[in-house]
């Protein structure tokens, strides 16, 4: 009898033992188990912006514990300042919208631009799966077919654009003023598509955008010289563009470099961003900036990045945070400077 009481206590005891070591265990399940993630995309559909959205939420859901769902949704407007205004002001800090939007709009932040309403150090930076390198582009009807033709245009050219903070809108501005090129800014435009369908409808002459945008939008036109670029702003030549002048080595003097390298090559790392809204908490945030990296080397993406002619070249949320601190402490005889070009007047 006493061997058989001795033997229950003995059981009770290991399996209290067990139930109290294994049931936190239990429950702990992964943060985004059955959850849903919105990527909000501050652009229209077809274009950069809607493209690398839609290649990241296919893939993402294998790299986070709990396989989430990602829906894209398009918020187009304003170059983005909607999606970020609203990241930052309206949406819950919970970790499940991500924005995705024009990171150069913080130079926006720096010269007091209107309609900023966000401090972009507080938002929770993810990553950016490419640096954008802008190449300007023209219609063959346009005529400008070489730099040299532009510089000589005898009326400024037309040039598509949404709106301030997108590279469409700023590198004109930073060209027009660092190589004196002549352009009128046709802004207002949802997104690519829209700008696409009013150059071939004879509307604008041409677009200064990333290169990969041309590539998706309009390689054919460019294999059979309807499309043509004729400058590319970026620190060396891009894949295809060999050929093309780099508007650095066109600059003369020191404060036209600067003007180029902070205003447009810095611009392209954080062109493409993604970010949570301030206030989200650490665990998320670090979920999703793994996953962010580890997503961008998955095979599968890969392989279909390179079939949709989309480069991947991508900026971790560490990197990606210095650059937008360090943009936020130039000193103030530089901003002066950048106020001359961003600057938005009502």
């Amino acid at each position: 009898m006493g061997n058989r009481i001795w033997n229950l206590t003995v059981i009770n005891t290991l399996l209290l033992l067990l139930l109290t070591t294994t049931s936190p265990v239990l429950s702990q399940e992964p943060f985004y188990k059955d959850k849903t993630i919105r990527i909000l995309v501050g652009a229209s559909p077809g274009g950069i912006f809607d493209s690398y959205s839609r290649i990241l939420a296919r893939h993402l859901t294998k790299h986070i514990a709990g396989n989430p769902i990602f829906v894209v949704e398009n918020v187009p407007g304003a170059g983005g300042l909607i999606v970020a205004n609203r990241m930052y002001k309206a949406v819950k800090p919970d970790g499940l919208t991500i924005g995705h939007f024009n990171g150069g709009l913080v130079l926006g932040q720096v010269v007091g631009n209107p309609g900023i309403e966000f401090d972009a150090p507080k938002f929770q930076w993810i990553g950016v799966p490419t640096k954008v390198y802008t190449a300007c582009v023209f219609t063959k009807a346009s005529g400008i077919t070489s730099i040299q033709r532009w510089m000589s245009a005898p009326k400024p050219v037309k040039l598509g654009a949404t709106g301030p903070g997108s590279n469409m809108y700023d590198v004109p501005r930073v060209l027009g003023s660092a190589l004196q090129l002549p352009f009128q800014l046709v802004a207002g435009y949802k997104g690519a598509a829209e700008i696409k369908l009013a150059a071939e409808a004879g509307e604008l002459d041409g677009v200064c955008w990333g290169w990969d945008t041309t590539s998706v939008l309009w390689a054919k036109a460019v294999e059979v010289g309807e499309i043509i670029p004729v400058l590319q702003a970026a620190p060396r030549a891009l894949p295809g563009l060999t050929s093309v002048p780099l508007a650095i080595d066109l600059t003369k003097g020191s404060d036209p470099r600067r003007l180029v390298e902070v205003g447009i090559h810095d611009q392209g790392a954080i062109v493409l961003s993604h970010a949570l809204s301030p206030g989200t908490p650490k665990e998320p945030l670090q979920i999703m900036r793994q996953a962010f990296t580890n997503v961008l080397k998955d095979p599968e993406l890969l392989a279909e990045a390179k079939k949709a002619r989309l480069t991947i070249d991508p900026v971790s949320g560490e990197e990606l945070e210095k650059i937008m601190t360090g943009l936020l402490r130039l000193e103030s005889g530089f901003v002066d400077k950048l106020k001359t070009i961003f600057v938005v007047k009502n």
